[in-house]
């Protein structure tokens, strides 16, 4: 058990380390220390460690994501993007398209329902389109990286696959977006983030994006369907 001199020791570390503390970081450090170690290695690798993405573009995914997860507390993210360069005019950018991710049930709707009445329709050209629109002088893949993360975090995996298919199409670099989508794993909870990768997994195993030669490696490997399809194998 640690002594208030070892709490303090332990929660200034985090706050020299971070520039904040916030409270589960106070009761871990009372209740599970080693869990707090763990979980403090994983969000660093996740969200500081430097990957592939500058620390504007990781952080103006963020922003989505934040949104898209109503984590208002995560306010340490603006400053970061703002001392990143970040503009009021990307805030804008950043704003309007999560909101036209969080509505894509109204194109999922009319795919859905309504193509036999609209046969000139097409939902997802025209999802493409508004987002290019809502881009502005942001960059593509920028807004790709950013919608595709707000759909894993809404858990919307028809939308994650086109958004995927969208970014290979305008090449976006695949670890840029893997980075962009393993952001989610803390607000948009880890579960998301394994099916993310699954549907990701599943596009290229079924040849709708051309996927590099690593990815393929990934994709073709055998028993990563978790405890079910272990289990099946074992019988």
């Amino acid at each position: 058990m640690t002594t208030p001199l070892d709490l303090t020791e332990l929660l200034s570390g985090i706050r020299a380390k971070r520039g904040y503390l916030l409270p589960h970081h106070g009761l871990m450090a009372i209740t599970a220390p080693a869990l707090l170690d763990a979980y403090d290695a994983a969000y660093t690798a996740m969200a500081l460690d430097d990957r592939v993405l500058s620390h504007h573009d990781r952080e103006f995914v963020w922003l989505a994501i934040l949104i898209a997860t109503d984590e208002a507390i995560a306010t340490h993210h603006i400053a970061k993007f703002k001392a990143a360069g970040g503009t009021d005019e990307e805030v804008e950018v950043i704003l309007t398209v999560t909101a036209l991710a969080l509505g894509f049930e109204s194109y999922r709707f009319v795919a859905k329902n309504w193509l036999i009445h609209l046969p000139a329709c097409d939902p997802r050209a025209i999802y493409l389109r508004a987002l290019r629109t809502a881009a502005a002088n942001v960059p593509m893949r920028l807004v790709h990286m950013a919608a595709a993360a707000v759909f894993v975090c809404k858990a919307g995996w028809d939308a994650v696959a086109l958004q995927i298919v969208a970014a290979y199409e305008d090449a976006v670099p695949e670890l840029d977006l893997a980075e962009a989508v393993s952001l989610t794993m803390f607000p948009g909870s880890v579960p998301h983030f394994v099916e993310a990768a699954r549907v990701w997994r599943e596009l290229i195993v079924e040849g709708k994006v051309p996927a590099s030669q690593m990815f393929r490696d990934w994709a073709d490997m055998s028993g990563q369907g978790g405890f079910d399809e272990a289990s099946r194998t074992a019988r």
